[in-house]
């Protein structure tokens, strides 16, 4: 699935672009949201998701779902 580019994180179903409520992606930058926020390290953070490279990609790859499809 490597050599295929549509399988980006960018056009996977579980990425986040972060541009909601006018909010600006950074450097093609995302949060990837297959899995639940990771824990830190101090007891009183707070989880956070894994920041990806829009064009990174990985084994849990989905296509984007659009409703009507």
């Amino acid at each position: 699935m490597a050599n295929n580019s549509s399988a980006a994180c960018a056009s996977c179903r579980f990425y986040d672009d972060h541009k909601l409520n006018d909010a600006v992606a950074q450097n093609d930058r995302g949060l990837c949201r297959y899995n639940p926020p990771v824990n830190q390290p101090d007891a009183q953070g707070h989880g956070l998701w894994p920041v990806v490279d829009s064009k990174d990609w990985c084994g849990h790859f989905s296509p984007e779902q659009f409703p009507g499809e």
